[in-house]
């Protein structure tokens, strides 16, 4: 996050229109965000800023598609991506906090503890893009404005069909993780993130 400008809260503005994430800025007190549009002159003032930084943690080919995107739908302001896991964003973010580097502009995390950690350091500021209202959710949305779900998935648990019969596959992570009827079989917990592979000790 660079220092900030007089410009700077329509910057963010602009750039949180992008991806419902959350939005940094200097620390703010939390406050009801009212729907806001994407207007000519907040368009401008991101334009004479040029350009917007977006950590996230979703994969890279859906990263840049949204980057993408937004730079067709508003050219001159130039998208630089930043893509890393959950946790790694996490501690840079904090780096960058505290050496009061003001690098990043839209992030996305794809651990949700994220958001509820920096909202309680002010480090994000409220804003809730018109799109957001019409389109998600109400309960995926803070009722702050500070942050919005943008997607979710599941994590399945798969078992070896050659070592655990059907009767016996897991049925719950609490049993897959315990008992002497699978110590010895590693589980493989797949998303659209990743694969965690489980072994039981």
């Amino acid at each position: 996050m660079r220092k900030p400008t007089h410009s700077r809260r329509d910057v963010l503005k602009a750039s949180a229109a992008m991806a419902a994430g959350a939005v940094f800025a200097e620390p703010l007190k939390a406050a009801t965000a009212e729907p806001s549009a994407v207007t000519p002159a907040l368009i401008e003032a991101a334009r004479k800023e040029g350009k917007i930084s977006f950590y996230t943690a979703l994969e890279l080919p859906t990263s840049e598609r949204l980057a993408k995107a937004f730079e067709a739908k508003y050219p001159g302001i130039a998208v630089r991506v930043e893509r890393s896991g959950a946790e790694r964003i996490f501690q840079r973010i904090g780096q960058e906090q505290a050496s009061r580097i003001y690098a990043v502009d839209v992030v996305c995390s794809t651990d949700p503890a994220h958001f509820l950690d920096w909202k309680s350091k002010d480090w994000v500021a409220p804003y809730v893009p018109e799109d957001v209202t019409k389109y998600f959710p109400p309960e995926h949305v803070d009722p702050s404005g500070m942050h919005a779900t943008l997607c979710a998935w599941l994590e399945v648990i798969g078992y070896n069909t050659n070592l655990v019969a059907r009767e016996d596959a897991p049925k719950s992570y609490a049993v897959s993780c315990s008992g002497p009827r699978h110590a010895a079989t590693p589980r493989a917990v797949r998303s659209a993130y990743g694969i965690c592979i489980i072994h039981n000790n």
